[in-house]
């Protein structure tokens, strides 16, 4: 009866812990990502009063089995349901996380990293990714800076509101197109003034300029000749940037006068370089033998044949007018000469057009060179009559590009190649739609050039992926946060505040991690997992501990009656 009392007190102990047990899964209903406990039972030990025997064959005895008395219960073990996925709980926060799948958060006190499934973080004061109830930093990947990538080494804290984060650099344009239906029946095109376009680009330190190019019918009615001229570069203010400027910044005025004379040897084009600021010749007048069609005579200046020269004369005559001007376009084309390598530097003035200066170093080979100033003293393009496309002068089908050397004015201004491919003379009514956008036709956003921009957004995405969002249409990856995977994740320990450390038996961390789409998991951003405590089953298992400790305390009080009344066998 002794033992009876002892087996009743063992069982009233384990039942008791079995409802600390529900106890806390029922106070932890509502606690973010916990993970609910069971309890099963074992069998104390028990007292052998007689062993087991076998048959004996000589008697034709049969054996007996073992007589032993059990003398409790005890707590076989403690089973947390750490892999059994928790309801999602929306929340609209962007920085609450829920992971679904296996894995854990890696977060870290500065000397010791523990393990969480609890989702809430924040941005802390260092602009850490931090958990909420701890403050401990949410550890992760940074990005490789060499090639944009994540780097997936030790983990290390995501600090993802760092100076440089929050800011995007700004970019220079360098690639624009004009595109669209240029109709030669367009009144503005046959006007006077020509069909104005606009291209918005940017510097390199983000300031923003309109670059306005006109469109002008330059040759017969249906010749498909039209001229494109930059007209004006205005800043973001709408003042106006005089293109001709040598010095960017000091804004010196400049201008050059050409004209076409009569030499005795040979024609000469003339020109000298003037300051309207103070007047004073930078350099001093330089000459260029040309023949009529605009190609160089010689470099020796050798006089050729008067009829040649008056051949010469009467043709340039007719087209520009002695000693006069015209809005007309005059092209230069330059053979370098065979004995020597030289530099030319030009400037000229065709009608009221501002001019520019660029340098040019001619080959000695003779081969085809590109000559580029501060602005665009005027180009022909020229439409296929049968497919309304651009062509060149040779008649073969091209994607006619202009370079507006802008780089050439100073300041944070670069080069901007602009295509005209996707530009067409078909008849739409007299109504053209041509305009200018920046970037690259073939990669969109490519060389569009964008202003600084300041961060608006941090979104994450499935994988971990940190991305920040800023107000000028560009994105940044800052990182991704990583995940510890275990092979036994029920045998990690808890350390309070909803967090686990790895044992021995759960497994190590590698200090590296995993991704989490590795394992088939995800993460889902604005909600955090809930407990998985299933209060229907812990009431059932309440009301079951509830009999069952009300039943050992049964066994002490029989056995007491028991014992009373041997006790009164002595009267």
């Amino acid at each position: 009866m002794m033992r009876s009392l002892y087996s009743g007190v063992a069982g009233l102990k384990t039942h008791q812990t079995r409802m600390d047990v529900i106890g806390n899964n029922i106070a932890n209903v509502n606690t973010t990502a916990y993970k609910s406990s069971s309890m099963t039972f074992s069998e104390l030990m028990s007292q052998t009063t007689q062993k087991a025997s076998g048959a004996n064959a000589t008697t034709g005895v049969g054996g007996t089995n073992a007589k032993q008395i059990g003398l409790g219960v005890k707590a076989g073990a403690i089973n947390t349901a750490i892999t059994t996925q928790g309801s999602a709980q929306s929340t609209g926060n962007p920085f609450d996380i829920m992971i679904t799948g296996d894995n854990f958060f890696v977060v870290s006190n500065g000397s010791e990293n523990f393990f969480t499934r609890d989702g809430s973080f924040y941005v802390d004061g260092a602009g850490n990714l931090a958990m909420t109830s701890t403050g401990y930093n949410v550890m992760g990947w940074g990005v490789d800076e060499t090639t944009g990538n994540i780097k997936q080494d030790t983990v290390t804290a995501l600090r993802i509101m760092s100076a440089a984060n929050m800011t995007y650099p700004p970019e220079a344009t360098t690639q624009a197109n004009i595109s669209g239906i240029l109709d030669e029946n367009d009144k503005d095109v046959t006007s006077a003034n020509g069909k104005t376009v606009n291209l918005n680009f940017f510097d390199a330190r983000g300031y923003s300029y309109t670059a306005k190019f006109t469109f002008k019918q330059s040759g017969e009615p249906n010749t498909n000749v039209y001229s494109m001229e930059l007209t004006k570069l205005l800043d973001s203010t709408g003042a106006e940037i005089d293109i001709s400027a040598l010095d960017f910044g000091n804004r010196t005025q400049q201008k050059m006068e050409t004209k076409v004379t009569l030499n005795t040897d040979a024609y000469k084009w003339d020109g000298t370089m003037l300051k309207t600021k103070d007047g004073t010749k930078d350099i001093a007048d330089l000459t260029k033998i040309f023949n009529a069609d605009g190609s160089l005579i010689d470099t020796s200046n050798n006089a050729t044949a008067a009829k040649e020269q008056q051949e010469a004369l009467d043709a340039i005559a007719a087209a520009y007018g002695y000693e006069g001007s015209t809005n007309e376009f005059l092209n230069l084309y330059i053979t370098s000469p065979t004995d020597t390598t030289q530099q030319l530097t030009m400037q000229q003035l065709l009608g009221n057009m501002r001019s520019g200066t660029g340098d040019q170093l001619l080959p000695a080979d003779g081969s085809a060179i590109t000559m580029e100033g501060r602005y665009f003293e005027g180009t022909t393009v020229v439409f296929n009559k049968d497919t309304a496309k651009l062509e060149s002068v040779g008649g073969s089908t091209t994607n006619l590009g202009i370079n507006a050397a802008f780089s050439q004015l100073g300041g944070n201004f670069s080069d901007i190649t602009i295509d005209l491919s996707e530009c067409t003379n078909y008849d739409n009514k007299g109504t053209s739609t041509i305009g200018a956008t920046s970037g690259d036709l073939d990669g969109p956003g490519t060389g569009c050039g964008r202003r600084l921009g300041d961060m608006i957004g941090v979104s994450i995405q499935k994988d971990g992926m940190i991305y920040a969002s800023y107000d000028n249409g560009m994105t940044k990856l800052l990182g991704q946060i990583a995940t510890a995977a275990f092979a036994n994740a029920s045998g990690l320990e808890k350390e309070g505040d909803n967090l686990y450390s790895a044992t021995l038996n759960s497994g190590e961390f590698d200090g590296i991690g995993v991704d989490i789409t590795a394992g088939g998991g995800y993460m889902s951003t604005g909600q955090l997992e809930m407990s998985n405590v299933d209060l229907s089953s812990e009431f059932t298992e309440m009301i079951t501990t509830q009999r069952g400790f009300q039943a050992n305390s049964r066994i002490i009080t029989v056995s007491d009656t028991l014992l009373e009344e041997l006790t009164n066998l002595k009267r």
